[in-house]
């Protein structure tokens, strides 16, 4: 369940960016583009965090977390690069 809603957060942080970048100077004409370029290395470092915390707080190995890692941060990088892929001749 912790997955999940690791998961959700995710989708809620990519969704928040894609909202926000458009405001956003530095995202200029091309917000898809820059909100999954911010994305993916927030999103990693979150990541890590959720695996740091499941090895040191709660209790599990590294080789239990390291599968649950690659998909908390696979899941939704993969929907960012799909959106920015199928955006990508528009906005990106």
């Amino acid at each position: 369940m912790h997955t999940l809603k690791v998961i959700g957060a995710g989708f809620a942080l990519l969704g928040l960016l894609l909202v926000l970048s458009p405001r956003l100077v530095a995202a200029g004409s091309r917000p898809i583009g820059f909100a999954t370029k911010l994305f993916i290395p927030i999103w990693f470092c979150a990541a890590l965090v959720n695996l740091w915390v499941g090895i040191n707080r709660a209790g599990y190995g590294a080789t239990q977390e390291w599968p649950i890692f690659l998909l908390v941060f696979g899941v939704p990088a993969a929907a960012a690069l799909l959106l920015r892929w199928s955006f990508g001749r528009r906005n990106a």
